[in-house]
């Protein structure tokens, strides 16, 4: 259907519309006109050309910076597009790696493909979405959150304002077989005025400011959600905002208010996201530490506080908390649910005689234990010539301990350096 013919029956559904919704339609046509003329972009734009093709094929997994300096060598290759794709691609391997096994998939421009959810992070977020009707993506990207969670509704709606990343994403929808979902281009704060009710809405602010500096605060990002918190919780059952893991989760809560949830996401125990549930509905907030597939849940609300448990005087064992909980900071909760001793109240280590199955960490057996005294030192390290070092509440820092310790970083031995309640500053030597 051509542009001029798609106005006309668009406009023609408008005028049978009731007064009441009419401007709410227009803006629905607006954007499916622009929409619409993007997607005629991408169908009528020769992109590559059977030579481009080969050469991305052939080259996949070649280093992009050498392949950038062969371009005299195949004038008939459009390079530029061949190396975005080449670059997007080997991303993909591990950042998206079920995208990555779809042959026909288009790649972005490299901030976009840094910007994007990883495969792990938006699978999480498609298990708290869950099931429903319609769901809305206001700050859509590259797509691969609202990929994930569209699987689990009958419609989905995507809003992104720059047209290359619209019809890229459009393109490759078709290709993964997502036919439920419209990919508008356009502004995302535009359609959350006329949208009708969802069942959920997803909105990841941009984090950074008109000079392209990073921001962290609730209200320095783009759109800012705080002004638009009452008209989010009117157009959908749920909002989950996406927020960076930097932000203190305790001042979005008590900035954003109607939060249900908390999730502190994690991988291969880095801390990646901060994901906020909210909705008009009042529930006592649920707080969930994710670590790949470890969740450690608490309520604040029903939280004892820390209280320092008596460090025994000997254990085997010592448990280092994974990074959601660090950022979580319910070292209470962890001492409390696992009946675990904390070295010290702002160590955040935990020690036990005996083996704890299922804590949220690593765990480490225990050698020795002994204090900065010189003659203690050259008897516990003799022979130890190498060491993985971590420092918690310390005062030297890593490097500065490892040139006083002598040793080179590395190797099988763990020593933590710490404090520990009565007992003053300690190094922990371990293994796992």
């Amino acid at each position: 259907m051509q542009l001029d013919e798609t106005f006309i029956c668009l406009v023609h559904s408008a005028r049978t519309v009731e007064k009441t919704s009419f401007i709410a339609c227009k803006v629905t046509i607006l954007f499916r006109i622009i929409s619409i003329f993007v997607a005629e972009i991408l169908k009528n734009k020769q992109l590559t050309n059977q030579a481009t093709l080969d050469f991305i094929q052939q080259h996949r997994t070649d280093d992009v910076r050498r392949l950038a300096l062969q371009g005299a060598k195949h004038p008939e290759v459009d390079l530029h597009y061949a190396l975005e794709q080449i670059a997007g691609w080997q991303k993909a391997r591990t950042k998206l790696p079920s995208w990555s096994a779809c042959e026909s998939l288009v790649y972005p421009p490299h901030l976009s493909m840094e910007q994007c959810s990883s495969e792990a992070t938006a699978t999480y977020k498609a298990q708290i979405a869950g099931q429903g009707r319609l769901f809305v993506d206001l700050t859509a990207g590259f797509g691969v959150d609202a990929a994930f969670i569209a699987q689990g509704f009958q419609q989905a709606v995507i809003i992104e304002q720059q047209e290359n990343l619209c019809a890229i994403v459009a393109e490759n929808y078709k290709r993964l077989g997502l036919s439920q979902v419209e990919v508008f281009c356009g502004d995302g704060v535009e359609y959350l005025h006329s949208m009708e009710h969802a069942d959920l809405i997803f909105i990841d602010p941009a984090r950074r400011d008109e000079h392209g500096g990073r921001t962290y605060g609730i209200a320095d990002c783009t759109p800012n959600v705080l002004k638009l918190r009452e008209e989010l919780l009117a157009k959908a059952d749920r909002v989950i905002l996406k927020l960076s893991p930097m932000l203190d989760w305790r001042k979005a809560v008590e900035d954003l208010r109607k939060v249900n949830e908390v999730h502190i996401v994690s991988v291969d125990n880095e801390c990646k996201e901060l994901l906020l549930v909210m909705s008009e509905t009042a529930k006592p907030l649920q707080v969930f530490c994710v670590n790949d597939d470890e969740v450690f849940a608490f309520s604040p609300a029903l939280s004892q506080g820390f209280s320092q448990l008596p460090v025994p005087s000997s254990f085997r064992f010592l448990y280092v908390p994974n990074a959601s909980i660090m950022k979580a900071g319910c070292f209470g909760e962890l001492a409390e649910r696992f009946q675990m001793a904390p070295l010290d109240r702002n160590s955040h280590l935990f020690v036990s005689d005996d083996e704890v199955p299922g804590f949220p960490g690593r765990c480490f057996y225990v050698d020795k234990m002994i204090s900065m005294n010189k003659r203690e030192l050259k008897e516990a390290l003799a022979g130890i010539r190498q060491a993985n070092i971590a420092v918690r509440n310390f005062p030297l820092s890593v490097a500065a301990l490892r040139k006083r310790l002598k040793l080179q970083d590395g190797g099988d031995t763990y020593i933590f350096a710490t404090t520990v309640a009565d007992r003053g500053h300690q190094l922990l030597i371990c293994h796992k």
